[in-house]
């Protein structure tokens, strides 16, 4: 029987990245794609390989604590040699919770995932996003894939089988929710950013900004003071270390100084353009382009030139 992998996430979105993946691993490895699905949670999630639903947890929603569960004791049947669960706020949790329980090496938040047969290898960053380090660990192994890297797979399940793995209790429950305020952007699919900084120096003066991303197709993005600190935009708008990772074909930086905490998320962009009233702001140092001006004069000749060419 050939080996393994793994790959799992609560998302469906999320599920088809880290089945891409596992495919990468499986190919290194001569091993075979398994994308799994637990109790009630079917879904539209593509496998380049076969699908294994885990029969036994039931209710619309499960848990990190039940999702660790249930795949541990499948995995117990099964023996796969890696896991590939997709790092979410709850994969990370699945991730660790389950390495755990299998006594596996777990690697955490890994992008280019590889395999030799005997190891699990992955690139994260360090040191706010200035170093790549390479992780490693021996096999059989747990990792959680940055969401965003892989694109999607295409490809159509060759199969299904199920495994059931009993009632799992959980210990924890969820007695009430409070909903927070969400935005109505997805940078993460968005192929142009206009992103906001603390150049800006009015809420009021963000139509503009958001205006000028529309007339480029584009999504309104911004630093941590925006949202974290000022409020004027919600939390998944903010894009660095501590916010969203993203990777559009074109990067516009607007009135961004660009610490480490910023470009750390943004670093992977196709083509990253800069304005900025400071020569020495740091944000040019990870530009293709850079204007030093006033924002309040190059955004409205801009949308104007966009506005001509229309």
């Amino acid at each position: 029987m050939s080996p393994e992998v793994w790959a799992y996430s609560e998302s469906e979105a999320v599920s088809n990245e880290v089945a891409s993946a596992a495919a990468d691993v499986a190919k290194m490895s001569s091993a075979d794609v398994v994308v799994v699905e637990i109790g009630a949670n079917r879904s539209g999630v593509k496998a380049p390989g076969t699908k294994l639903l885990l029969k036994g947890p039931a209710g619309p929603e499960v848990s990190p604590e039940v999702a660790a569960e249930a795949i541990a004791r499948a995995a117990k049947q099964r023996r796969p040699a890696a896991i590939l669960i997709g790092a979410t706020r709850n994969g990370r949790e699945i991730g660790a919770r389950l390495a755990a329980k299998l006594m596996f090496g777990c690697l955490s938040e890994v992008s280019r995932v590889a395999s030799d047969g005997t190891t699990l290898s992955g690139e994260r960053n360090a040191f706010a996003g200035k170093v790549v380090a390479k992780v490693e660990c021996a096999l059989p192994a747990v990792a959680t894939v940055k969401v965003g890297y892989y694109p999607a797979t295409g490809s159509s399940p060759q199969g299904e089988s199920e495994v059931d793995v009993g009632a799992v209790q959980a210990l924890v429950s969820v007695v009430g929710r409070d909903k927070k305020a969400v935005g109505a952007v997805d940078l993460k699919s968005a192929k142009v950013i206009v992103a906001a900084g603390r150049g800006v120096k009015r809420k009021e003066d963000l139509p503009m900004l958001e205006d000028l991303a529309k007339d480029m197709h584009g999504a309104l993005g911004c630093s941590r003071p925006l949202s974290s600190d000022l409020g004027w935009l919600p939390e998944e708008h903010h894009i660095g270390l501590t916010g969203v990772s993203v990777k559009p074909d074109l990067y516009l930086a607007i009135g961004i100084s660009g610490q480490l905490q910023h470009t750390a998320g943004m670093k992977d962009s196709k083509v990253v353009a800069a304005i900025n009233t400071d020569k020495d702001a740091p944000i040019f140092q990870a530009s293709d382009y850079g204007i030093v001006g006033d924002l309040y004069q190059l955004v409205p000749a801009i949308k104007r030139a966009l506005a001509a060419r229309r």
